[in-house]
């Protein structure tokens, strides 16, 4: 394991346990260089998922890619990492569970609406956006008011 400081080689496992998400062993490192600390993840590498897109050309399934995205939508909001981080395991996990090994993008993008949607109602759109592809003021409108509990509109009689 090569130190994100100083570049060597050498380092010592100074702590080891499972992470949040128990998808991957979370370790402390020490260099043996600079004495600095920092953090790895192991994770078991599963079957290659393929990701069919749009056009209809396929690309291998990247957790880091469905990450970024969430990460993304949940820029500026008051979402923590380790939500993101439990998201994107989950996410991931359902994926491997099903019995393909492809699966269309569609599919994972409605994943992470519905995700999203009970998250924070800022990602869901900024997701939704990029996702159903809004080209206009309309598209945001008829999304957010699918968001907002109906209000009826009470008039008065002028007098």
């Amino acid at each position: 394991m090569h130190c994100p400081y100083c570049g060597t080689k050498n380092s010592e496992v100074v702590e080891t346990r499972e992470s949040s998400d128990l998808d991957s062993i979370r370790r402390r490192r020490s260099c043996l260089n600079c004495e600095k600390r920092f953090t790895t993840y192991e994770r078991v590498e599963n079957v290659t998922l393929a990701v069919i897109k749009k056009d209809g050309k396929r690309e291998q399934f990247s957790r880091e890619k469905l990450k970024s995205g969430v990460i993304r939508a949940c820029e500026k909001t008051t979402v923590p990492a380790e939500e993101v981080e439990k998201t994107v395991s989950e996410i991931t996990r359902s994926l491997l569970g099903m019995d393909t090994l492809e699966v269309d993008s569609k599919i994972i993008g409605e994943m992470v609406a519905k995700k999203l949607k009970t998250l924070d109602k800022v990602a869901y759109i900024r997701f939704a956006s990029v996702f159903k592809r809004f080209v206009d003021i309309e598209d945001f409108e008829k999304e957010v008011k699918t968001l907002t509990p109906k209000i009826k509109t009470i008039t008065t009689k002028t007098l």
